[in-house]
């Protein structure tokens, strides 16, 4: 420890009382409840307006321009800010505990509760499970250097200078990620609109098959397909065919294109089901005491739209022989999302090979394609936000999450390239998807060596390291004296008894 810091703890540099008085008697309040901090900027973002007679119970702390705020509840969450100007007077949530003083910066005990020091201290003592948090007791416990006044400004000083130049580094980084999430829907949108192959289409002339001959082979053969199968089940059952068996053959869902855009020549558009070959099938609900040994099981929150766990991550549950037969997911089928938040529902899953064999559990469906439907083409299109759009036009909603059902994925639209175009679509496609996972793993690597840094930055701010110390500052041991006495004498003066009154007096 320097000369110029001393050891005190934050509840003896930071005990300006604050009044517990709640909301004054009026129509309306500035109200600052632990929603409204941005926990990546570490600043109030939504402070409510609220009238008086809806103030909840937590509405009492009366808040200072300066005070810094500090959430009791998930300290990992690190909810913490600075009560700016413009909020001096709004009432804060008793969710907070309000660190005041008159002998800190505070700046400097804003950025002093950003440390991971102080972050672990309080993840240390937390209590409760459901709703984990910490105490008042537990904050003010929190031991720390303190340095001399005129050194808090300076290490403010260069707190503020470094850290803004990261948290500017950090804007842009974040921005890039954004504008990779629009590249990407802007990218697949091209490409299922046929605008990202008009140069292959310009190249490579007309297709010996167009789009609509293509889809009117896949009908052909999905019948022919489905009459074998009745003959050879009527040969296993030693029974002719009867008279009109044809005519139950089940036709695919047909699909109005009037309200549908225009698609490029030699394409067509198609339901979901005049192109799938087998399915939809739903998946497999087992009693939680059937986890934890035998086959792979793939559960929603194993893959998004893109990317999935891989074999050995998954979870696994014990079936029979033919539970395993009847519910195995096979190279190239398509798996999709039919239970979940509004904003998952639909998510869209190729199983690759290192998924084959696998099981698939009943929040979800799987199907497979006919011959001259690409998995990889059609994938593609419902993991767009086009094509996921169009899969969950009619989800129904319920108590926090909405779904589809076997109907919703057969009636969605298609749009159909001919083969050699579908190839073409996948083949750029995945090209320029790898590019921006690329960008998109530098861009993570990036934001977490900015993390890094500035816990680095913070740690040597409180560390006494961040800035050279000035022997002509008053030494930290004469601060930290003064503030006690203060405090012995507020308590002195609160627990000294009145005078009794002499005899005789008025």
């Amino acid at each position: 420890m320097s000369d110029g810091e001393s050891q005190g703890s934050l509840g003896e540099v930071a005990d300006e009382s604050v009044e517990q008085t709640g909301p004054a008697d009026s129509s309306a309040f500035i109200y600052v409840d632990i929603g409204s901090i941005d926990r990546d900027q570490k600043r109030i973002a939504q402070a409510q307006t609220i009238s008086v007679g809806n103030a909840p119970s937590r509405a009492r702390q009366r808040l200072r321009a300066g005070d810094v705020l500090v959430s009791m509840t998930r300290p990992n969450l690190n909810a913490v800010a600075i009560v700016p100007p413009d909020l001096d007077g709004a009432i804060g949530s008793s969710g907070f505990h309000v660190l005041r003083s008159k002998h800190m910066e505070p700046q400097y005990l804003y950025f002093l509760v950003q440390s991971q020091e102080f972050v672990d201290a309080m993840c240390a003592v937390v209590q409760g499970a459901l709703y984990p948090a910490v105490r008042p007791s537990d904050i003010v416990a929190f031991a720390m250097r303190v340095p001399s006044r005129t050194e808090q400004t300076r290490i403010v000083d260069k707190l503020e200078e470094l850290l803004s130049d990261l948290d500017a580094g950090v804007a842009e980084l974040k921005a890039a990620q954004k504008k990779l999430v629009q590249y990407r829907q802007s990218l697949l949108k091209d490409a299922m609109e046929g605008r990202l192959t008009e140069a292959w289409r310009a190249q490579h002339g007309e297709p010996e098959e167009s789009g609509a001959q293509l889809l009117a082979r896949i009908l052909r053969e999905r019948r022919a397909r489905w009459e074998a199968k009745q003959l050879a089940k009527f040969e296993t059952q030693g029974k002719a065919p009867p008279k009109g068996w044809q005519d139950k053959y089940p036709e695919p869902m047909t699909l109005d294109v009037s309200h549908l855009p225009e698609l490029p020549r030699g394409w067509v558009w198609a339901s979901l089901d005049m192109l799938i070959d087998d399915g939809p099938q739903n998946g497999l609900y087992l009693p939680g005491d059937r986890y934890g040994r035998g086959c792979p099981i793939l559960r929603i929150d194993d893959f998004q739209n893109g990317w999935a766990r891989s074999r050995e991550e998954l979870n696994l549950v014990e079936v029979d022989a033919v539970t395993l037969a009847t519910y195995s997911l096979a190279e190239g089928d398509l798996v999709v999302n039919r239970v979940n938040s509004m904003t998952h529902l639909g998510k869209t899953l190729i199983v690759n090979a290192g998924l084959g064999g696998t099981l698939f559990e009943s929040n979800m469906m799987r199907f497979s394609l006919s011959a001259g439907a690409s998995p990889q083409y059609v994938g593609a299109y419902l993991g767009s936000e086009l094509g996921r759009k169009r899969l969950i036009r009619d989800a129904k909603w319920a108590v926090n999450q909405a779904s589809i059902n076997q109907q919703d994925v057969k009636r969605t639209p298609v749009p159909l390239p001919p083969v050699g175009e579908q190839s073409a679509v996948v083949r750029i496609v995945s090209s320029a998807l790898s590019d921006a996972a690329d960008q998109e793993s530098a861009t993570v690597l990036a934001l977490r060596q900015c993390a890094a840094q500035r816990k680095n930055i913070l740690q040597a701010a409180f560390s006494g390291q961040l800035v050279p110390q000035d022997p002509n500052d008053e030494p930290a041991s004469a601060l930290l004296e003064r503030i006690r006495a203060e405090r012995a004498a507020r308590t002195h003066a609160g627990t000294r008894k009145p005078r009794p009154k002499r005899r005789g007096a008025a």
